[in-house]
């Protein structure tokens, strides 16, 4: 069995879809957080711009599509803890493990592919129902769609639960290779390995007839092909020459679908998720005659393994034995692990006292 440290990503296994599991593959450098502090003791009277809450977030996100946080809504289950982690953006941070990753890969992907994939990683966090499951093919009675599961606005909209959410809209737009990275949101319960906010990225590309016909094999085993050299580029690039294997899946949006798993300190690791882009999901978006393949990847999972990262909820830290022990570019620096305890001294009356802080965050 595949070793698996946090959540799940847009790929995973059915029963698994769009949830944080122990067992599924998964798929945060300091700014100013929006303060829960600083909101009305009556949480249900509120109602603020997310625009605002954006702006006191650090990095300024895209302003299209923005609607108000409505939170009097009685389908609103966002709480104040998860509102002020919008606009944050630790995946932007170039010094931040999360970032230094995805500049990692966004580099494997330049040098290869000649900077044909446009990289989009400010789409705003907040979508609709629709482009969030029934652009994916989710079904409608999916588990997935659930408020036990996923974070609602209101009854239309929801804070994403993967980037996939944005593949419709770029497809209509004429996009036809791009990666895209963002913060998801899915409700679950924190520990080590689960955060109800992290990271993903996902990867997405359309071939024309004239590219798999000269080929003489058909479109979608010629997707196939290309994906799985991809990205086993893709992971020797991240872990170096490791042993990989292929594993045979089921998604409802690719068929067929894969997993990849690479051998890495002694354990069998499920890397991500992938597979050739259902026709359905194509033929919406206006490539009638085309194949696709796409993959989605979780940040924090990878960034635990190669930075030897043992908490999830670290990412977070504005601790500067933290913070500095990062530099851009460097991917795989080992994280050196730091006292939860400091000493404070001070002084009464000329005798000095020293104080314990045990520090310990959510």
């Amino acid at each position: 069995m595949a070793l698996s440290l946090v959540h799940s990503t847009l790929f995973s296994k059915t029963s698994q879809l769009f949830l944080h599991t122990k067992t599924g593959f998964s798929h945060f450098s300091s700014s100013i957080p929006f303060s829960s502090s600083a909101l009305p003791s009556n949480p249900k009277t509120w109602r603020r711009p997310v625009i605002s809450a954006l702006e006191l977030g650090g990095v300024k996100i895209a302003r299209d599509g923005f609607v108000d946080v409505v939170r009097d809504d009685p389908t609103n289950n966002v709480p104040d803890t998860i509102f002020s982690k919008l606009g944050l953006q630790l995946h932007r941070r170039d010094q931040h493990p999360l970032g230094i990753l995805k500049n990692t890969i966004y580099d494997y992907f330049d040098t290869n592919y000649s900077n044909k994939f446009d990289k989009f990683d400010e789409l705003c966090p907040i979508v609709s129902v629709k482009q969030n499951f029934d652009d994916v093919l989710v079904p409608a009675d999916h588990v997935s769609r659930s408020y036990n599961d996923t974070y609602y606005v209101d009854s239309q909209t929801v804070l994403r639960c993967h980037t996939s959410a944005h593949q419709a809209e770029l497809l209509r737009k004429g996009h036809t290779h791009f990666l895209v990275t963002g913060d998801v949101y899915r409700r679950d319960s924190i520990d080590s390995t689960h955060y109800p906010v992290f990271h993903q990225m996902e990867g997405f590309r359309v071939f024309s007839p004239d590219e798999w016909e000269a080929s003489g094999v058909d479109g979608t085993s010629f997707a196939a092909e290309d994906l799985k050299k991809c990205l086993e580029g893709l992971a020797t690039h991240l872990f170096g020459a490791v042993e990989m294997r292929w594993v045979d899946t089921y998604f409802p949006f690719t068929n067929p679908s894969f997993e990849l798993e690479i051998y890495f300190q002694e354990k069998w690791l499920e890397v991500l998720g992938c597979g050739v882009t259902e026709q359905e999901i194509l033929k919406r978006n206006g490539k009638l005659n085309n194949v696709a393949w796409a993959f989605g990847l979780g940040l924090e999972r990878l960034a635990m393994v190669l930075f030897d990262i043992p908490d999830i909820r670290l990412f977070w830290s504005n601790d500067e034995r933290f913070t500095s022990q990062f530099s851009k570019g460097q991917l795989g620096i080992k994280f050196k692990t730091f006292s939860k305890v400091q000493l404070c001294f001070f002084f009464i009356d000329g005798h000095c006292f020293i104080c314990l802080f045990f520090l310990i965050k959510n």
